[in-house]
């Protein structure tokens, strides 16, 4: 090839379409190359240009191409063309290396000489089924072992992941890279205090109080900060919890009303990803009672914003939070009441974790994790 380019393509479909977890990852990686490895050209395969409302500017880089089905029968087919249509067109634009950002490769590159690494986010489904139905799983598991297969290399988002992989798909170790995640850079812009003001009025927040981000789920575990603050000696501090609510959320709120705390947990859906950030900024603390993750962004959100954090134990939040944040048994509320109350009360300790976090985010930084995808691919290519 007489230009310099490298060609990578990527499976731009959760890029396009998806607004939460898959969308920001992908949409991360793409910025990311696009802004700090301008030597590769970078091709978005996605099925639908009618759906692509949430690339967020990704297209408006030099060096990304969009490329969508061409021919009638592709058009009526999307979900195929993802699995079986790409390899082709990939060959004719002549991508050396296609990268599935979402755990799964389409057909026929090897065929086509291209090489190919996937990322893996998490096995939640294979290590918690009862969290997902039946049929889901049986995809999820086939599409994933499958791609982990083929690919050349195995991207994993946390060393518990990398766990995983090798615990479930027997996939050797020396295949897979351990690549951290990072978060939107507007969690590291400081927020205005007009600004503040604005979120608190629209939101009527109170004054103090402990912030939770993620959905109302099962898995996520919210109910371990409601039985936390239903144990807490300071009956001035609230939680404002903020995510799309499941049918787990009315087992929380029945809680709740049962202990008298209706005043002082409120659960909120629908707010803005940039609003995000000012909450992290005014908030006392942050609490993640999660059971289990494959990376744990909100962690590292807070980190960023300055805020404390307070995980729990037994996935990767240790990886996320770093070892100055706090980490409970998701399992124990009287161990998070004390913690919450620690944070709340020791000036020190607050100073301390707010200091050291933001340290061990710096290791997240959107160009340190691009230089470290590219020379991945320089090393399979």
């Amino acid at each position: 090839m007489a230009h310099h380019h490298i060609h990578i393509g990527f499976d731009a479909k959760r890029a396009a379409q998806n607004k939460t977890g898959l969308g920001n990852y992908s949409r991360f990686i793409i910025n990311g190359l696009a802004q700090y490895a301008p030597s590769l050209r970078l091709d978005l395969f996605t099925p639908d240009a009618h759906k692509a409302k949430y690339l967020g500017g990704v297209d408006k880089h030099a060096s990304v191409n969009m490329l969508y089905p061409k021919s009638g029968i592709w058009r009526h087919f999307k979900g195929f063309w993802r699995t079986w249509g790409i390899s082709a067109l990939a060959k004719k634009k002549r991508v050396q290396l296609f990268h599935g950002l979402t755990g799964e490769l389409p057909y026929g590159l090897r065929r086509k000489g291209i090489k190919s690494v996937v990322t893996i986010h998490d096995l939640i489904f294979m290590r918690f089924p009862r969290f997902y139905p039946f049929i889901d799983r049986l995809i999820y598991r086939w599409k994933m072992s499958s791609a982990c297969k083929r690919a050349d290399r195995v991207i994993a988002v946390s060393e518990c992941t990398k766990r995983d992989i090798m615990r479930y798909f027997g996939t050797p170790e020396e295949k897979i890279t351990v690549l951290y995640q990072g978060c939107d850079q507007q969690f590291r812009q400081v927020v205005t205090e007009s600004h503040k003001a604005a979120i608190r009025n629209r939101y009527h927040l109170p004054d103090h109080f402990i912030l939770y981000v993620g959905s109302i789920e099962q898995r996520k575990n919210l109910l371990l900060l409601a039985q936390a603050l239903d144990r807490m000696e300071d009956k001035n501090i609230s939680v404002i919890a903020l995510g799309h609510r499941t049918s787990y959320a009315k087992r929380v709120k029945k809680f709740v009303a049962a202990a008298g705390l209706r005043r002082r947990f409120r659960m909120i859906s629908g707010v803005a990803f940039s609003d995000l950030p000012v909450f992290y900024q005014m908030a006392d603390v942050f609490v993640y009672p999660s059971r289990y993750e494959g990376f744990g962004i909100p962690m590292l959100e807070a980190l960023c914003s300055g805020v404390p954090a307070i995980g729990c134990t037994g996935s990767c939040l240790e990886e996320a939070g770093g070892p100055s944040s706090l980490y409970v048994s998701p399992d124990d509320p009287e161990a998070l009441a004390n913690a919450i109350g620690r944070v709340l009360t020791d000036a020190d300790l607050r100073a301390r974790m707010i200091a050291e976090g933001h340290e061990y985010a710096q290791r997240f930084e959107d160009q340190k994790l691009a230089t470290q995808l590219q020379h991945l691919y320089s090393t399979i290519l």
